[in-house]
């Protein structure tokens, strides 16, 4: 029973770890190798404290279940939220052939 428990939460903790590093921490760094560490611990507890079919359905589930949370999150429209969403609407007169600076200005 402890060893499901352990499993449990090394995927659960992975999982999160990854997508704390995917969508709000910049780059590969320590959140994103202590989840990949974390799933890849989960995976070989199961095989080796449970059972070699423990073990198979530990690894299909940490591989669909991080597919499932990258997909849900993307779906979710949180990174709408947290992406800046502006629009410059202004414009501005360039100088070209046939124009006089002092046309541009006295323009305003």
């Amino acid at each position: 029973m402890m060893n499901i428990l352990l499993v449990v939460l090394l995927t659960l903790v992975g999982v999160a770890m990854l997508l704390l590093e995917l969508f709000l921490l910049p780059g590969f760094g320590i959140a994103g190798i202590s989840g990949f560490a974390s799933l890849v611990g989960a995976v070989v507890v199961a095989y080796i404290k449970i059972s070699a079919m423990a073990g198979h359905i530990t690894l299909a589930a940490c591989v669909l279940l991080s597919a499932l949370a990258v997909y849900g999150f993307l779906r979710s429209h949180a990174l709408e939220k947290m992406a800046l969403d502006t629009t410059i609407d202004g414009t501005v007169d360039l100088a070209a052939p046939g124009k006089k600076m002092d046309e541009m200005q006295n323009k305003e």
